[in-house]
């Protein structure tokens, strides 16, 4: 086990990797994050902040001596930095279950070959891969293999001539094309799981999207209980094969009553926010936990809870990009009894970006979820 006063790494500086350190400094520990960022949220509270890019090997090489232990905040740090972190201290997630989630093909493959339900795609690398892709697959959605999130490298195609359009769009780069599922709705699994392959998962939490950016979190989800076990199951299977140490997420479309899997985050999750409050333990101290190799927390939910992001829409004058910059008035929430609201300390907003997010926690899940949707109206966020 790894004790505090100990010095944890932590590689990307984004809010994820500040709930983390916030967690981590509860615990009694010191937090290292490494990242290119000069205003990077998590390097602002930090013990110190080394302002390099991941291939710096000067800062790895300060970041493996200085700390007892390394994680991440995202899944795109080079699988070769983690490989060579590895070579001095403990890197947990490790290199080969983070290469699985980084590359949209490798993780459908992986999810292919282990029985795990999946929609059904093809591997894109050339126009050739899509003038042999079957009929039935379209209408679909065509993505970037690589760095796509909240919506961005997607494009849905009707046809193969939309989807050559959209791969020449994306300059070619290799992708997948997944075949467009009508949705009941979007759900999504946090857990956590140790070195011992204990596993620590905490409820199914309902997702809506706005702009392919997570909008609302209801938790627990208004699904069947046999589709969350499920769910929590599947879950659970994924992060063993993946012989997997850390926080992962798991998202899912619910498609026809059935469970589908979308993608795997070997990280914390915008979906978890909900359990910095609405939980015994948050998925940032399970990082810290199985990070230093800690018996995991209780992922038990004792409110029902709604998450609301906030995104810099937020901080233009009528929501125009070309309108008045200024704060919004946060005094509309902060009046809303059973809301927390959690603001990342970014130095600067832009249409898009995850500024922050609250969270409103009660008894009735019915009031929780009004109560919390008065509030995204009242403090000016357009409706789905």
């Amino acid at each position: 086990m790894i004790l505090p006063p100990a010095t944890l790494g932590m590689l990307g500086g984004g809010q994820l990797g500040r709930f983390f350190v916030a967690a981590a400094h509860e615990m009694g520990y010191k937090v290292w994050v490494l990242d290119p960022d000069p205003h990077s949220p998590a390097g602002l509270i930090a013990d110190r902040h080394l302002q390099a890019g991941y291939d710096d090997f000067a800062a790895l090489d300060a970041l493996a001596a200085g700390c007892a232990a390394v994680t991440t905040e995202f899944e795109n740090v080079p699988a070769d930095t983690l490989d060579y972190l590895a070579k001095f201290v403990p890197v947990r997630p490790g290199a080969a279950a983070v290469a699985v989630c980084q590359n949209r093909i490798v993780e459908k493959t992986f999810l292919q070959d282990n029985g795990l339900p999946h929609g059904p795609f093809v591997p894109v690398r050339s126009e050739a891969d899509l003038a042999a892709a079957p009929a039935e697959l379209f209408p679909a959605v065509l993505k970037v293999a690589r760095f796509g999130y909240d919506g961005k490298g997607q494009a849905r195609v009707a046809n193969v001539a939309e989807a050559v359009h959209a791969f020449h769009a994306f300059k070619g780069e290799a992708c997948v094309l997944e075949a467009l599922l009508t949705l009941d709705c979007e759900v999504s699994v946090v857990l956590a799981r140790g070195e011992d392959g204990t596993v620590s998962a905490f409820p199914v939490v309902e997702n809506a999207h706005s702009r392919g950016i997570l909008d609302v979190s209801i938790a627990p989800a208004r699904v069947a209980p046999a589709l969350a076990d499920e769910a929590r199951r599947c879950a659970s299977l994924i992060a063993e094969r993946l012989g997997f140490i850390g926080t992962l997420a798991v998202e899912f479309f619910v498609s026809g009553g059935r469970l589908v899997v979308n993608e795997m985050a070997p990280r914390p999750h915008n979906s978890g926010h909900h359990t910095i409050d609405a939980c015994v333990v948050s998925q940032y101290e399970q990082q810290v936990r199985a990070l230093c190799g800690l018996r995991l927390g209780e992922a038990r939910q004792h409110s029902a809870s709604v998450m609301v992001n906030l995104l810099g829409e937020l901080w233009y004058e009528g929501l125009d990009p070309h309108g008045r910059y200024r704060e919004p008035d946060w005094s509309v929430l902060h009046a809303v009894p059973g809301l927390r609201l959690h603001l990342y300390g970014k130095h600067h907003a832009r249409h898009g970006r995850k500024m922050g997010h609250f969270t409103v926690i009660g008894d009735d899940p019915a009031q929780v979820l009004d109560a919390a949707l008065a509030a995204r109206r009242a403090i000016g966020i357009r409706d789905i």
